[in-house]
């Protein structure tokens, strides 16, 4: 009995250690799977079947690449994107990535408003418009108000609502020999529509949000501990530090994937395979589900927007939020009272009132967010690039530039996402 308790104790133990050692990159990674997100693998699924797996299994480590990037210059430098942008290159750059990247996510989080309003009306009925309005004003409160230990508490247990996906893929029928011959042994096609379906998931998957978001929260994490310093004035702290944001990164864009290519298997399994191939959002996904797989799949699929949902925009306008106040010099921070960083809290709630009034003006969501894509693959590309020239420089990294395997992966991300970006426009040319 004396043994059990010491094991129990120990695995008790081990799991407290790992989730202490996930954070920024964990929230990161699950924000990723957004409602907008979920509409577009749910598209994936139902328009190309399994056809389409292979493509999260391609995307991690590209993902995962350019993440850890941004998460080491956070925290070797104690300084999120858009502050070393400010340091180290031209002014009308950083001018023209920010702005920009501030009209994306506020329509993306529009959207995503839309999406989990609408999500809630299909479970329990009622006005949408009154649930955009509740869950806008929930999230910002929440995170304006909440301390921030508190609140990264809430964004890391909120990450369990992705599991929902796997879920409702473990309650249908699916062909999993076809599933993984599929994601091993892609078959690539030069289809039109298949190409764009693959620049869809490519430019959802890695996004600048995140980007801003990872360095930010370790720059942040850095600042409220008071052992803690910038990795460039404290090289002692590096070895454990980098290998906690690789194990953090690498799980949580892991996570991301994961539940994409399960979102991806359930609508192949079933939407695809019962001839529903024109799936343009959650709602839409949600509501083909029901009557297919039934109503169990139907509410833990929607459920899983709501879940998503509720951390994706926090995520967006916090992201927001920092990209501007660093690139103004502001204090930025959510550790940082109210009264402290009133501009950078004044960012999180107008972020949060464009993204309701998106929702009661007629704008078709459909077309908001084909140009909240044009406008991300737009901000990505440059945007890699210098994060890329960054990593490597000493004056900014110091003695911490990214290794060359990481160095490696991260402009392959970065050639990915430009040759996402020219097949985008080429197809939209045609």
């Amino acid at each position: 009995m004396l043994f059990k308790r010491r094991h129990h104790h120990k695995s008790h133990g081990t799991w407290r250690g790992l989730l202490r050692l996930l954070g920024p990159g964990l929230i990161t990674g699950a924000s990723d799977d957004d409602p907008s997100g979920i509409a577009t693998y749910s598209q994936a699924g139902a328009q190309f079947g399994f056809s389409m797996t292979w493509v999260m299994l391609f995307t991690w480590p590209l993902m995962a690449a350019i993440q850890e990037i941004s998460a080491r210059i956070g925290r070797v430098t104690g300084q999120g994107i858009a502050a070393n942008l400010r340091e180290h290159y031209p002014a009308a750059l950083l001018r023209a990535i920010v702005g920009l990247l501030l009209i994306a996510n506020f329509v993306n989080l529009g959207a995503d408003l839309g999406a989990m309003g609408d999500a809630l009306r299909l479970l329990i009925g009622g006005p949408s418009g009154l649930y955009v309005v509740l869950f806008a004003a929930g999230c910002a409160v929440l995170e304006i108000y909440s301390s921030y230990q508190r609140y990264v508490t809430i964004l890391k247990w909120t990450t369990l609502s992705l599991f929902a996906y796997v879920a409702t893929a473990l309650m249908i029928e699916v062909p999993w020999r076809e599933v993984a011959y599929q994601t091993f042994v892609p078959h690539l096609s030069l289809d039109k529509d298949y190409l764009t379906v693959i620049v869809a998931v490519l430019g959802t998957t890695i996004s600048p949000y995140l980007f801003f978001w990872q360095a930010s929260e370790e720059a942040e994490e850095e600042r409220i501990d008071p052992a803690a310093k910038p990795l460039i004035e404290a090289p002692e702290q590096a070895a454990k530090e980098i290998r906690r944001i690789e194990i953090d990164t690498y799980i949580g864009m892991g996570l991301s994937n994961v539940v994409a290519f399960f979102i991806i298997v359930t609508t192949a399994a079933t939407l695809h395979l019962n001839g529903a191939t024109d799936v343009q959002t959650s709602e839409a996904a949600a509501q083909a589900l029901r009557p297919i797989a039934g109503n169990f799949a139907f509410y833990i699929f929607g459920i899983g927007i709501l879940g998503t949902g509720l951390l994706a925009v926090p995520v967006l306008a916090g992201s927001s939020a920092y990209a501007l106040a660093e690139a103004m010099g502001w204090r930025a921070g959510l550790s940082r009272d109210p009264a402290e960083a009133k501009r950078f809290y004044a960012t999180i709630v107008a972020g949060t009132i464009v993204g309701i009034g998106i929702n009661f003006i007629n704008i078709d969501p459909i077309k908001a967010l084909f140009w909240s894509a044009v406008i991300n693959g737009v901000v990505a590309v440059p945007l890699m690039v210098a994060m890329m020239l960054m990593a490597r420089q000493p004056q900014v990294m110091g003695t911490f530039t990214v290794p060359g395997w990481l160095w490696g992966l991260g402009w392959l991300s970065t050639a990915a996402m430009a040759a996402a970006v020219v097949v985008m426009f080429a197809t939209w040319g045609g």
